[in-house]
């Protein structure tokens, strides 16, 4: 592959932004396949509660990175990371520009720069870690990331136990934050890198937001989560949408106010992307509310603008 010959459109922003449709319709204008960029639409038997491309969506345009490990499998931004450049690799070898696009933060960031060098966990801390979630469950994880690393604790999921260990584990290691552990590096890249990002005004999302949790309860969510009650434990499983669907599920609280907590999060959620989002000065910001031949031809304008 010829240096910078090949471009990837990215196209970001917060969850139920847009960004679906938006990149079918990229996609489509430049008769090209879609990479996804999404922690939890990569496994299987979550179609709903992650709103993965539909068989319909998946029918308009290629798709990978999409219901392709199953829930046991430990998958991670290292993993992506080398995964998505082996088949951006092969891909770029049939096409020009390819559109990836997604709403996980660090898995964009692998791709467009490269992970930073962690040190190694030793085996003890990790192990003094796993016996504290034991205990104090999430609660315990969520103050430590905010004892020992106030920045991170207001870009990461807060309610996802492992990217909070993870934190801790390396926190514990280094004796620093894990965030002055990620230096933003940039590994070159043998193409060019174009980022869009969507966007719409916060109150609008926030009630579109709200809108799509009910949608999802209505297509099934609860009897998704259900399924895969069994397997709650899992890594995989700690996630906006089913953690709270669990707590209903044993018990915990009651159904309306379980949804009440999927809204409630996803909006917490969707505020920590557009923090993680604003700080890159290389995404083309583009209303959503726009028609889509409009994006689209601002999408062409940059293209051309770039050499493409």
């Amino acid at each position: 592959m010829a240096q910078c010959s090949k471009t990837l459109v990215l196209i970001l922003g917060p969850t139920g932004v847009g960004k679906t449709e938006l990149s079918l319709r990229v996609a489509e204008h430049l008769g090209c396949p879609i990479l996804n960029c999404d922690s939890r639409q990569v496994y299987r038997h979550l179609p709903i509660g992650t709103a993965a491309p539909t068989a319909e969506e998946q029918a308009r345009v290629k798709h990978y990175f999409v219901a392709t490990r199953e829930l046991e499998e430990d998958y991670n931004a290292g993993q992506y990371e080398r995964d998505a450049l082996d088949l951006l690799e092969r891909l770029f070898a049939e096409h020009d520009i390819l559109v990836m696009t997604g709403g996980s933060m660090l898995y964009a960031d692998a791709v467009c720069h490269g992970l930073d060098d962690l040190p190694a966990v030793p085996a003890a801390i990790r192990q003094e870690v796993q016996s504290g979630y034991e205990q104090g469950g999430l609660a315990w994880l969520q103050e430590q990331v905010q004892r020992f690393d106030p920045d991170y604790w207001n870009t990461v999921d807060q309610s996802n136990p492992a990217r909070l260990a993870h934190c801790v584990e390396l926190c514990l290691t280094a004796g620093k934050p894990y965030s002055s552990m990620l230096t933003k590096k940039t590994t070159p890249r043998p193409f060019r890198i174009l980022k869009i990002g969507l966007e719409r005004p916060r109150e609008e999302l926030y009630e579109r937001i709200n809108g799509r949790v009910l949608q999802m309860m209505d297509n099934g969510l609860l009897d998704e989560a259900r399924n895969v009650y069994p397997k709650r434990h899992l890594n995989s499983l700690q996630t906006v949408g089913y953690k709270e669907l669990f707590g209903y599920l044993s018990g915990e609280y009651d159904l309306a106010r379980a949804v009440e907590q999927i809204q409630q999060n996803t909006r917490h959620y969707a505020k920590r992307q557009l923090t993680w989002f604003r700080r890159d000065i290389a995404i083309h910001w583009l209303n959503a509310n726009d028609d889509y031949e409009k994006n689209i031809r601002i999408i062409d304008d940059l293209l051309r603008a770039d050499g493409v």
